[in-house]
């Protein structure tokens, strides 16, 4: 059988109430001697705590829901990291959860959090758009991370994506790589999309060629054999994911194009894949870490204001862009 408090209690010669003490922290202190034989009589008997009876106690589960698109992404893995690393520092616990990006999927795993006890979720929806009237009853903060809108009625945190793709393709048409290549996923017009269009608008250079696919290293090749393997290819392309870049560095190489003497690349997101592939990927990198920090806050600080907080991109410049070459 488990041990119990009271079983604690008799080894140590205290009462339960005193164990609750030592274990819970207070309400009321304990003389130092008397928590030491409790400890002891904790480690020697192997007694564990009943966390939900804990949390009955404090009113908290000291856990946070978090919520992803898909872990086999190293941006959700990163994101999913700095959740939990900023979560930990204030001394919760994180229950992840993906959705393999399904939106179904995306409000079971919401509502499964909720019914384990998290004290607050952070969601990373799999919808351009979230759709989540139907969570307002959910009983626990929720905070939207990586959004790239507002969404009514919720507290949002993303990043400016269109200033980010403006700057990567204009870093490329300062090279004179223009017109600039687009490979992208998503939704049509979307904000790297846009963008893209304004750099090449206010270069005044006509719009290059654009292939689409999946958020993913297959969409990326995929796309990137269709773009590139027509005499009338672009000099230079901007993706809107690394993966795709890992992708369209794929499809270059057996293409027979080089990087950047054929091609100059910019990627999008900043993840460490762009640190070994070769060339290394010049990218538009999103501020994770500082996103993460400003979730958790919202989520477990009581922020009930619904606006989107918007921090900015960074432009990180490696081989692929051309920087240093002849080419």
């Amino acid at each position: 059988m488990s041990v119990t408090r009271a079983d604690v209690a008799r080894y140590a010669g205290v009462s339960s109430a005193v164990v609750s003490y030592v274990v819970n922290d207070g309400p009321r202190p304990v003389a130092a001697a008397t928590a030491a034989r409790v400890r002891e009589a904790i480690e020697v008997l192997g007694y564990r705590p009943n966390p939900s009876a804990q949390a009955l106690r404090r009113g908290s589960s000291r856990l946070l829901g978090h919520v992803v698109p898909d872990l086999g992404n190293p941006l959700w893995a990163q994101f999913a990291l700095a959740v939990e690393e900023v979560a930990a520092g204030r001394g919760y616990d994180v229950l992840l959860a993906s959705t393999e990006g399904g939106a179904e999927a995306e409000h079971r795993r919401i509502e499964t959090l909720v019914a384990r006890g998290v004290d607050a979720l952070i969601v990373t929806s799999v919808m351009a758009r979230p759709d989540l009237v139907t969570r307002a009853g959910l009983g626990v903060p929720l905070v939207l991370l990586n959004t790239f809108f507002e969404v009514p009625g919720f507290p949002s945190l993303g990043f400016d994506a269109l200033g980010g793709a403006r700057t990567g393709t204009a870093h490329l048409l300062g090279h004179g790589r223009g017109p600039v290549g687009l490979v992208i996923g998503g939704e049509t017009g979307e904000l790297r999309e846009q963008g893209w269009r304004a750099a090449a608008r206010e270069a005044g250079t006509p719009e290059g060629p654009i292939a689409r696919g999946e958020f993913s290293r297959h969409g990326g090749y995929g796309a990137g054999l269709r773009l590139f393997g027509s005499p009338d290819r672009p000099r230079s392309v901007f993706v809107s994911s690394d993966l795709q870049a890992v992708g369209v560095l794929r499809a270059l190489f057996e293409l027979g194009l080089r990087v950047p003497e054929d091609v100059a690349v910019v990627s999008f997101d900043g993840t460490v894949e762009t640190e070994f592939t070769n060339p290394q990927l010049t990218t538009v990198r999103q501020p994770v870490e500082a996103m993460a920090r400003a979730a958790v806050a919202r989520a477990l600080d009581g922020d009930t204001s619904t606006d989107r907080q918007v921090l900015p991109a960074e432009l990180v410049v490696r081989g692929s862009c051309g920087c240093g070459s002849a080419g």
